[in-house]
């Protein structure tokens, strides 16, 4: 069976205090799904293109449990919390191997 992978690109951190809550709260999410986390900031060398602020990776036991994952009520609350261009970010769920 194939991996799950969320993978987060933040463009603007424009409220860290957000962030850190919203770290907290999908933290909770992400092991209720067994997921794991890859990549979580970090030194990082930009080799093409925009020099992005962040970047996260967290990988699941397959795509769909990633889906849930996004979808759960959970994590959409950790979501809400980035609301009004507070952090603008992209996002995605990706299948992997």
């Amino acid at each position: 069976m194939s991996k799950g992978y969320i993978v987060c690109v933040y463009e603007i951190i424009n409220d860290d205090n957000t962030l850190k809550e919203y770290a907290v709260k999908a933290k909770v999410a992400v092991e209720k799904y067994s997921g794991k986390f890859l990549v979580r900031g970090g030194k990082k060398i930009v080799t093409e293109g925009k020099n992005f602020v962040r970047t996260v990776v967290i990988e699941f036991n397959s795509f769909d449990v990633a889906k849930e994952f996004f979808y759960s009520s959970e994590y959409q609350a950790a979501h809400e919390l980035l609301k009004d261009k507070k952090v603008v970010r992209n996002h995605q769920i990706i299948e992997g191997s």
